[in-house]
């Protein structure tokens, strides 16, 4: 029986990266506007502001804040496990992956990451071929 080659060592930890998860799905739950004309008092427009997605979203700053905050090689490593889960490589091509990850490295991961349809899920199918599951880290995300 041959044995499964090691997985590869996460710059990003495990419990910052399903914060993100959890924040990024927060994030795209809500829509964009529905009612461009309401009120500035939510419960005058049924309470359906609190899921627009609307400009200085305090979700979308945290999260941004959040990932900005990530030192360089978490940064790379998101966005790389972004890319993994989405289906652009493979856990067994990581290296390549990550190495693709850090060539297009900017200032604008967070952006970049935000933009991203489906990110929590993406991250999420990344994480467990590293095998992690959100349920390990529910209690003690950040």
């Amino acid at each position: 029986m041959t044995k499964a080659p090691p997985l590869p060592n996460l710059s990003i930890s495990p419990e910052k990266a399903f914060f993100i998860v959890a924040m990024a799905r927060q994030y795209g739950a809500k829509d964009g506007l529905t009612d461009p004309e309401s009120g500035s008092n939510a419960t005058d427009d049924g309470m359906r502001s609190v899921l627009e997605d609307r400009k200085g979203d305090p979700v979308r700053a945290e999260l941004d804040s959040f990932i900005h905050d990530l030192n360089e090689d978490e940064q790379i490593d998101l966005v790389a496990l972004a890319w993994l889960g989405r289906g652009d490589g493979s856990i067994e091509n990581w290296d390549e992956l990550r190495a693709e990850a850090s060539r297009a490295h900017n200032k604008r991961t967070a952006a970049y990451l935000l933009e991203m349809p489906l990110l929590s899920d993406h991250l999420e199918e990344a994480l467990s071929k590293f095998g992690h599951s959100a349920e390990e880290y529910e209690g003690s995300l950040l």
